[in-house]
This record gives structure tokens, sequence and C-alpha cells, in this order.
């Protein structure tokens, strides 16, 4: 899952970051509301937290932003105001939250998972196609019954094929998506990354759930539904 910070204060914001990471989510930074804006209607984020007062455009335009760019995603809004006009005027232009700071940030990581599974199609905790499996939860990978141990970029890279089965995702998409956008990132990042994934999802005599469709990227399926793209 992929998240947006978009807060002035840049050591909140770090702590925020360092918080949310170690759950094993993508954290990108803004540090002012043009650039959060930007980021926002620009590409897909999960999750959006949101401060009121910041350079450039405050949270509130932000928001009216986003949702004239016709994007969903849901919004924690932040501030130091306790008023109640101000978190009406929040939630009407367009956040699905409010937390006041300070805050603790246990609560901000539990509103976080409890806004994540209020999108239109929510996820179910466990994933599973054929006879992989994987548990959002636990943060677990079994085939058949044997448990894969992948590195946290390795399995946010299976979780977001996953939740896409059945669509070709882009190279563009999947380092937009698993990726942030300061990572240094050699030219064959996501090449090296779906190799060393295949290799430890596949097993011995375990058929191929991960297709590379050349110039078009990745699809994930069924080995039925695969034999398309092979034949």
């Amino acid at each position: 899952m992929k998240i947006l910070v978009v807060d002035d204060d840049i050591g909140l914001a770090q702590m925020i970051k360092n918080a949310l990471s170690s759950d094993g989510y993508v954290v990108e930074t803004a540090n002012d509301g043009a650039e959060g804006s930007f980021l926002a209607r620009s590409y897909g984020y999960d999750v959006i937290i949101l401060d009121y007062s910041l350079p450039k455009k405050d949270g509130i335009q932000v928001c009216l932003d986003i949702r004239k760019a016709g994007k969903t995603t849901p919004i924690i809004f932040l501030s130091v105001v306790m008023d109640v006009s101000l978190k009406i005027e929040a939630l009407e232009s367009g956040a699905d939250d409010y937390m006041t700071k300070p805050f603790s940030m246990e609560e901000l990581r539990a509103r976080v998972k409890a806004i994540s599974r209020r999108p239109i199609k929510i996820q179910k905790p466990i994933i599973s196609l054929f006879d992989l499996s994987l548990d959002t939860e636990k943060q677990t990978i079994h085939r058949g019954r044997k448990l894969i141990k992948l590195t946290r970029k390795e399995f946010n890279l299976l979780h977001y094929l996953m939740i896409n089965i059945g669509v070709v995702m882009s190279r563009a998409m999947i380092m937009e998506h698993v990726w942030t956008a300061d990572s240094d990132l050699l030219s064959n990042t996501v090449e090296t990354h779906m190799g060393n994934l295949r290799r430890k999802i596949n097993g011995k005599g375990k058929p191929d759930l991960i297709f590379n469709i050349p110039g078009r990227g990745y699809i994930m399926d069924t080995p039925e539904n695969l034999k398309k793209f092979v034949s």
C-alpha cells in the first residue's frame, strides 16, 4: 500500500514516514500544498495524510484539488485547530477522517489501517490465487503448505500484482505503486525483483503464476488463464 504524507513540519513528516514504513507501507512526503496537490493528482496512492496549515496551498484547497481531479483516495486530515467548523469544512471538502495535533502515532497507524479498508472494493485480509495465498494482516505468503519468505519490497510487489489479478500491469505502473519517487532505481530494478519473486514463489514443479508480456508488462493469473499468453 502506498501513502502520501503532506506536512510542512519536515520532522513530523519524517516521523510519520518512518512509523508507517516500519509497518510495510511505501511512503512519500511533500512539504507544501502545491507539491502535495500535484503528487496526489498525478500518482496513485491508497491513503493521503494531509495537514491543514501548509505553505502555497492550505489543506482545504488541496482536498478540493484532489476531489476535482476525480481521485477518491481516502484522506486523513491533520490540524492543530480543534474548531468544529474547520472539521466540518474539511469533511465537506473531501476529507474522510480528521485528527487533531498532537496525536498518538499508534492512533494514526490504526486510522490508516481502518480507512484503507473502506474503498468501494473492500479487500479481504487473505488474497488467494491457485495454491498461492497472501495474508495482508500477518504479512505471510504460502504456496500450498509451504511458507515463502520474501523481502519487504518483494512482498509489496506480490501484493500489488495479487490485488490486480488478470490485469496487465506496465513497468511504469509497478514502479509508481511499489517504489517511492525518490528511490534510486536502476534500469532493470523491476525486472530483477520480479525475477527473484518468481523464483521464490514457483518452487519445484509449481506452475508459474506471473507472466511477462514483452512491451506491455506483467500479469498474474491462474495457469489456465495464462495459457492464452504463451500459446
